[in-house]
C-alpha cells in the first residue's frame, strides 16, 4: 500500500469499516511510515476529538490511538483464527469423505 492509498483509507479505518485484507495492509503500512502515522493521528484527533469536545468528554489522543490499533490487531487475529478453523474443518471433511470411500469400497 502506498501513502496515497493509505490516506484514502483513513476515514474507513476511523469508522472501523476496513475489510480484513485492507486492515492488514493498512496496519502494515502505518507501522513503517512515520508520515502516514502522523496523518492518521491528525485524522483521529479531528474526528474523535471534535465529537468528544461536543459531548464535553475528556479526550486522550495517545490512548485513543493505542485502543484503535489494538482493536484493529485483535480483528486481524480473530479473522486469522477463523480462517484456520475453516481450513481445519475442510481438511477434516475431506478426510472423512476419503475414509467413507475407502470403507464402502471394501
Amino acid at each position: 500500500m502506498d501513502c496515497k492509498e493509505f490516506e484514502r483509507k483513513i476515514p474507513a479505518f476511523v469508522a472501523n469499516a476496513l475489510e480484513y485484507k485492507e486492515l492488514k495492509n493498512f496496519l502494515s503500512h502505518v507501522e513503517g511510515c512515520a508520515e502516514c502515522r502522523e496523518e492518521l493521528t491528525i485524522q483521529v484527533l479531528i474526528s474523535e476529538g471534535m465529537a468528544r469536545l461536543e459531548e464535553g468528554s475528556a479526550f486522550d489522543l495517545q490512548r485513543e490511538m493505542m485502543l484503535r490499533m489494538q482493536e484493529a490487531e485483535k480483528s486481524i487475529r480473530l479473522h486469522r483464527m477463523f480462517r484456520y478453523i475453516g481450513i481445519t474443518m475442510e481438511a477434516v471433511a475431506v478426510a472423512a469423505v476419503i475414509l467413507l470411500i475407502v470403507v464402502f469400497a471394501l
